[in-house]
């Protein structure tokens, strides 16, 4: 029934609420499993997270879900009154986390649209069998300790569903439930979701199963009556009611009209008059009252929930702010003019401008945590398939990235991460054959570096071997004879390289490269880069470099010819002007420049991108070094037309389908009005690209 509640409000919170929760409750047991037992704390909290989605689920009339949750919740609910003294907390969490998947996969189906139609009896049975030998381990078979506690949230109805009823007959149903059957109002709350199946239009008495007090005498005493009018037929509506559970007694009357109904139903009800409810008098008419604010903390004025959507409209928005400031304050028109009232309105701008774009980033600013923490049940659970003693140390969780590239990364962090534990960690017998401690530990930290954020990724298992890669590389042509010349770190790099990566590489060297390009694409398509590190025998270290934010960058912007280009201040080192006599060309006739003591390659954008016009003496225009991933090189440009922060824009689609430009990053739109390419330094910086 998932298709019922897209777009719908209550489905994005129920999603939304239930996501977290499920997230609370993971990384609450996999902190269990590390202390050998349940505390108190984490047994109340797994108890109320479960009841909580039971609910919430059996409201959006998703009852696999609501089912699943109410058999976990009465497990718990068992061993937080009974507190049973020997609790197999391995297999306890195995059952948790199946049902934590389980739920997941059911939201996941309702986000894309479909229907959640899991089916949950083969892990409830699991669960009751667990629950069962549970009170043998303990001597508690005896026990009548029973999970009563009822739904709390009241029936829920999607505003954008019609009713679809061709030839409605009108009936009245009698339900009785099985003597001492127990929790009569959740039998009848159970009857009137299902009951949504084949009609929508139906009354209840009692009309409140959830919140009434009464309603469970009431039904025991007159039964569940129900008034319904639906085009099924009488047959086929008492079998609807046979399927259901713990009831007894069914008793279908045809009527004309809802109006007998009424008048049938007063009749079963007690002597007391109905109250209707009436309309509150006007304000005129009520006597002054002075309202008592409610306290909450101060926790539910300070925060609010914001689509993203919003805050991304917001970013665009700032981002064409910054371009029309520019616009004004380097207007052409401008030039040459002396506007000292101007000016200093424009700073009073420029300054205003900076701030709210500051803000807004903030805003969109979200904590590595949440991610990181993910981490945690990847560990788990490979440590436990494979029979392996596995830490996992996370370190600069609070670090903070825009939301769009948390979203960005977290495949590519989640597969370096199974690599890490399953093929750079040993087994422990192997480790300690090595005279390493016998638990492997993976490190995951996260810190700032200037307008960046380094992720980085550390395991103290086998490593790579640059053997292995070298070998797999010459089979799949993808080095020559220039492979011994390659450092280390070019060698590892091959890793990231398409066609690399083949089952036979998971034998000769770790697997480490099984789909690595793709990771290595999805961290470029941030603007990010990768590095790696690895000592064979002692470890992998992978850092991840990855930008604040996509939307809005410090740039400087430089001239070749008569074309604006624009680099990202954060890979400028330094800029100098050139002098002929430091120039020189290597032995493969590439030209290079000494400074102080080191060699770095030369760069001219005009050769690059076969330009007509531009400086061609190295002395008549200046050289900016810059730092990729891997390689420094020198870029040489007319001029510098100064810092400037820019708003990113992508390449415009038809260009893309063209001809892919490697070397740049994007566009911008500058203050006199004209178009600057963004570029891409580790497009520029990369040797192979260069040759090509």
């Amino acid at each position: 029934m998932a298709e019922q509640y897209i777009n719908d409000p209550m489905q994005e919170v129920f999603i939304f609420e239930t996501s977290q929760q499920l997230e609370q409750m993971e990384q609450s047991v996999i902190k269990t499993e590390a202390l050998g037992s349940y505390p108190s704390d984490t047994i109340n909290e797994i108890f109320r997270i479960m009841h909580t989605i039971k609910s919430s689920a059996a409201m959006m009339l998703i009852n696999n879900m609501s089912v699943l949750a109410h058999t976990t919740e009465d497990m718990f609910y068992f061993i937080r009154e009974e507190k049973p003294q020997y609790i197999d907390v391995s297999t306890l969490s195995d059952l948790v986390f199946e049902g934590i998947d389980f739920m997941k996969q059911e939201l996941e189906k309702i986000k894309n649209g479909a229907e959640a139609d899991g089916n949950p009896e083969i892990l409830i049975e699991k669960i009751k069998a667990h629950l069962v030998l549970l009170k043998e381990n303990n001597n508690l078979t005896d026990s009548k300790v029973v999970n009563n506690e009822p739904v709390k949230e009241k029936y829920y109805i999607s505003s954008n569903k019609t009713a679809k009823i061709s030839v409605p007959k009108t009936y009245q149903v009698m339900l009785r439930f099985v003597e001492n059957c127990g929790m009569e109002n959740i039998r009848a709350f159970t009857v009137v979701h299902n009951l949504k199946e084949i009609t929508e239009n139906f009354k209840c008495i009692p009309e409140d199963v959830i919140n009434d007090p009464d309603c469970v005498e009431i039904i025991k005493r007159d039964g569940f009556v129900l008034e319904i009018k639906t085009p099924e037929s009488r047959d086929k509506l008492e079998a609807f009611f046979h399927t259901m559970a713990f009831i007894e007694e069914i008793e279908i009357t045809e009527l004309n009209e809802f109006q007998e109904i009424r008048e049938e139903i007063s009749n079963l009800v007690s002597d007391e008059a109905i109250i209707v409810p009436q309309l509150k008098k006007m304000a005129a008419e009520q006597p002054p009252t002075k309202e008592t604010p409610i306290s909450n903390g101060g926790y539910g004025q300070s925060m609010i929930s914001v689509s993203v959507e919003k805050l991304d409209k917001l970013m665009n928005l700032v981002g064409e702010m910054v371009i029309s400031e520019a616009m004004v304050t380097q207007n052409p028109d401008l030039k040459g003019l002396v506007l000292d009232n101007f000016n200093k309105s424009a700073r009073q701008l420029r300054k205003i401008t900076n701030e709210l774009q500051d803000m807004v980033m903030s805003i969109r600013m979200v904590p590595l945590g949440p991610t990181f923490f993910k981490m945690n049940r990847i560990v788990r659970d490979i440590s436990k398939k494979l029979g392996k003693d596995i830490t996992l140390n996370i370190m600069g969780e609070e670090t903070e990235v825009d939301k769009n590239i948390i979203e960005q990364i977290g495949d590519p962090l989640m597969h370096i991460v199974r690599n890490s534990a399953d093929h750079g960690i040993e087994v422990a017998e192997t480790r300690i054959s090595q005279g390493k401690p016998r638990a492997g530990t993976i490190t995951l930290e996260a810190k700032n570096a200037g307008g960046e954020v380094l992720i980085i990724i550390r395991d103290d298992g086998k490593g790579l071997s640059r053997e292995g890669i070298l070998k797999k590389a010459f089979e799949n042509g993808l080095v020559g004879e220039e492979a011994a010349t390659m450092t280390d770190t070019e060698v590892f790099n091959l890793i990231f390289l398409p066609g690399f990566s083949t089952k036979e590489a998971v034998t000769e060297f770790s697997g480490r490269g099984v789909g690595m390009d793709v990771v290595a694409k999805n961290i470029e398509a941030v603007g990010g880069t990768i590095l790696v590190e690895s000592v064979e025998g002692r470890g992998t270290t992978i850092t991840l470099k990855i930008p604040l934010t996509l939307a809005i960058i410090e740039g400087m912007n430089i001239r070749v010819g008569e074309t604006c280009y624009t680099l990202p201040i954060m890979t400028i080192k330094e800029s100098f002007i050139p002098k002929s006599q430091a120039v020189f060309r290597d032995t493969d006739d590439n030209e290079m420049i000494m400074i102080r003591g080191q060699c770095y390659p030369i760069l001219r954008l005009k050769d690059r991108y076969k330009m007509k016009n531009g400086a061609t003496q190295i002395d008549e225009g200046i050289l900016i070094m810059l730092e990729g991933e891997n390689k420094t090189t020198c870029l040489f440009a007319d001029e510098l037309l100064g810092e400037q922060q820019v708003v990113v824009k992508t390449l415009p689609k038809y260009i893309q389908r063209m001809k892919k430009i490697e070397g740049l990053a994007g566009c911008t739109l500058l203050g006199d009005g004209n178009i600057s390419l963004i570029l891409d330094v580790n497009g520029l910086v990369d040797q192979k690209r260069l040759n090509n």
